[in-house]
C-alpha cells in the first residue's frame, strides 16, 4: 500500500531501532533515565527553553499546557478547527473546566487583530481569556503555518493584555523547514509549546512540551495525573533523539513530494477545489457531480493507495518519509486515469 493517510503511520527505520536497542534506560518517573533525560534537555535548549517533558503523545502535551495556563471558568483563544479544539476528546472542558473562543482565520492563520477581538473584557458575566493557542503547521489549514513575525504580533497582543501563549507544534519542523527561522526564537514568543516526534521525524510513539522550569515542574504532576508517567522510556527516547538528529532536514522531500502532488491535483478535470500547498498536506476537493469523495476514496484504495476522507467532501493526502518519489508518481498517474460519471 501506499499510504497517505498521515505522517503518524510511519515505522522505524534500522537506524532508528538500532538506537532504541542500544538506549541506556532507568525509571523516569523517579527522573533516572538518561536517555529521556537527554532528548528532554536537547529539546528544550533547541526551542530556547529552561525545560522539557517528554510525553505519549502530542494531544496529551497540548492538554497539560493548556492546564497549566488555566484556571476553571477562563477561556481559551484558538482558531476554529484547531486540534486542541477539534481532535482531543473535549479535554479542554474536561481537563481544565475552561471555555473556547474560536475564531475563523484565512487557512486557519489568525491575525492579531482577531486574536485580540477574542479578549473578554474583565467583566464576571464573562469567562477570563487567559490562553492564546496557535497552531503551527495547521492541520485542517492545509500546512499552512506561521511565521515569526507574525507569531510576534500576537505574541505582543497577548502580552499586552496579560495572557499566555501555547503553540500546538505537532508539525513545527514542516514550518521551520520552509522558513529556515530559529526554533530558539520560538522561546521568546510562546510559554510553552509541543512538539511531535511521531509524525514528520517518523518516531513509533511521543511528544515533548517545553517551557520554563516552574511550568514544567507543573506540568509533570498533571502528566503523572493523566497517566502518562512512563517508566523505562528510554527506548522510546532514543528515537526522538535520532529523528532530531537525521529526520528534521529531510522534511524538504516531503514538502517537494506533495507540491508535485497539488500540481498533478490542480490539472485534474474533476477537481473542485484544492487548499494551497505550503508543506507536507494536500487537501483537496472533487467535483462531486463528476465522482463523489467516497468513490474516490475507495477506487484509490483498489488500486493500493490510502487516503483520507477530510470534513465533508474533501480527501487529505500527507506525505512522510515512508513515501518515495515511485509512489508520488504512482498516485498522480492514478489521480489521472480516474474515470468520473458519464453525462446524463
Amino acid at each position: 500500500m501506499i499510504d497517505l493517510r498521515s505522517d503518524t503511520v510511519t515505522r522505524p527505520s534500522k537506524g532508528m531501532m538500532d538506537a532504541m536497542m542500544h538506549a541506556r534506560v532507568g525509571d523516569d518517573v523517579y527522573g533516572e533515565d538518561p536517555t529521556v533525560n537527554e532528548l528532554q534537555a536537547r529539546s528544550a535548549a533547541m526551542f530556547g527553553m529552561e525545560d522539557a517533558l517528554f510525553c505519549p503523545s502530542g494531544t496529551m502535551c497540548n492538554q497539560i499546557a493548556i492546564r497549566i495556563s488555566t484556571q476553571p471558568q477562563d477561556q481559551v483563544i484558538c482558531e476554529k478547527r484547531a486540534h486542541v479544539y477539534l481532535y482531543e476528546g473535549g479535554g479542554i472542558a474536561a481537563n481544565s473546566l475552561a471555555s473556547v473562543r474560536l475564531v475563523e482565520g484565512q487557512h486557519m492563520i489568525m491575525t492579531p487583530e482577531m486574536v485580540e477581538d477574542g479578549i473578554n473584557p474583565e467583566d464576571q458575566h464573562f469567562p477570563r481569556t487567559s490562553l492564546v493557542c496557535l497552531e503551527n503547521t495547521n492541520n485542517k489549514g492545509g500546512g499552512s503555518y506561521y511565521t515569526l513575525s507574525q507569531i510576534a504580533a500576537i505574541s505582543a497582543v497577548a502580552k499586552r493584555n496579560g495572557l499566555r501563549m501555547h503553540l500546538d507544534g505537532a508539525r513545527v519542523f514542516n514550518a521551520l523547514s520552509e522558513t529556515r527561522e530559529d526554533p530558539r526564537e520560538y522561546g521568546k514568543y510562546f510559554n510553552t509549546i509541543s512538539f511531535c516526534l511521531s509524525k514528520g521525524l517518523g518516531t513509533p510513539v511521543g511528544s515533548v512540551l517545553v517551557g520554563s522550569k516552574e511550568d514544567i515542574k507543573f506540568a509533570r504532576r498533571v502528566r503523572k495525573m493523566m497517566g502518562g508517567g512512563m517508566r523505562q522510556a528510554g527506548f522510546l527516547a532514543a528515537a526522538g533523539i535520532y529523528a532530531m538528529e537525521h529526520n528534521i532536514d529531510r522534511l524538504q522531500e516531503d514538502h517537494r513530494h506533495a507540491r508535485q502532488l497539488g500540481e498533478a491535483v490542480a490539472s485534474l478535470p474533476w477537481l473542485a477545489e484544492c487548499y494551497p500547498v505550503s508543506t507536507n498536506i494536500v487537501i483537496f476537493k472533487p467535483d462531486q457531480a463528476k465522482i463523489t469523495t467516497p468513490n474516490l476514496v475507495e477506487l484509490l484504495k483498489s488500486k493500493h493507495i490510502l487516503v483520507s476522507t477530510f470534513d465533508r467532501n474533501y480527501v487529505r493526502m500527507v506525505t512522510h518519509l515512508d513515501i518515495t518519489q515511485e509512489m508520488v508518481n504512482e498516485v498522480i498517474m492514478s489521480l489521472e486515469k480516474v474515470q468520473t460519471y458519464s453525462p446524463g
